[in-house]
Order: structure tokens, then sequence, then C-alpha cells
């Protein structure tokens, strides 16, 4: 946090098949070691296999985004020597981000097939409603609820 001012955003640069930010976002993620062509090469090959329409994959790469996104998230608070779990509501930026962060991981933790079809199959169940990132997103959502109790300790969150 910077004692003088807001930080500005920085922009994001637009890819150039697509033209969306979230498709942007999504490869600097899936990028490894500033890898970026290859990064490119697996989002393209995975919204290519979600459907050949690039304004239907994208909206269809929005949808599950948007799915996986998260309203609560739990914060530790030290009060009186005891921690604990408060949960707060998640900015738009931060939840997208975690949304995307926790897409790419359940992706890459399916073994034994090329990351493109790793990332389609995840977006895919997303979609349907199943996958390990769908429920990455509802156990942070059951611990928020199991802890609506300590809410009154948000003040500094």
């Amino acid at each position: 946090m910077p004692r003088s001012g807001k930080v500005k955003r920085v922009p994001i640069k637009l890819e150039s098949l697509y033209k969306s930010p979230l498709v942007s976002k999504l490869i600097n993620r899936v990028m490894i070691q500033g890898k970026k062509s290859t990064a490119v090469r697996i989002v393209y090959s995975a919204l290519n296999s979600l459907s050949t329409d690039k304004t239907e994959a994208k909206n269809m790469l929005k949808t599950a985004v948007d799915n996986v996104t998260p309203a609560q998230e739990v914060k530790a608070r030290r009060v009186g020597g005891a921690t604990y779990q408060v949960p707060s509501p998640v900015r738009y930026e931060r939840a997208e981000s975690l949304a995307l962060r926790w897409i790419v991981r359940s992706a890459q933790m399916r073994k034994g097939i090329p990351m493109a079809e790793k990332l389609a199959a995840e977006l895919q169940d997303i979609l349907k409603g199943t996958g390990a990132a769908m429920k990455k997103k509802e156990e942070m959502h059951r611990m928020a609820e199991a802890n609506k109790a300590f809410a009154h300790f948000r003040w500094g969150a």
C-alpha cells in the first residue's frame, strides 16, 4: 500500500484473435517461464475445442469464469490473541483473478493429456456445474457461511 494516492491499474493488452481482456488474462495465467506464444496456442486450442465460433467461445469462457467467481472469502483476523476466519465480500477484480487462478490450477492437476485438452475439459466441466474449480468456490462459500458468526470482526478488512 502506497503512502500517497492510489495505485493505477495497468491496462491489459488485448490479444489479437478474440480481442478480449478475459482471454488475455487467461493467457497470462497459463503462461509459464515467459513462453507467451505457447500459452496463446494452448488457450486458443482450448477455446476452439469449446466452440469454433469466436464469439460463442468467448461467451462460454465468460460464463465459466462467472460460474467460478466467488462472492465471499474468509480472511484471517487476530482479535485478542485468537485468530478468526472472518467472511468478507470479494472485489470483482480479485474475484475474477481467483477464478482464473483456480481454473488454470485445476486444469494443471489433471494428468495424462496435453494442457489445451485439460483446459478445455475443465471449462466444459465448469459449464456443467462440476469440476475442481467449482468445488474450490463452493468450499470457500461454505467456509464463509460457517464463519458468518465472526462477521462483526470485519471492521478492518
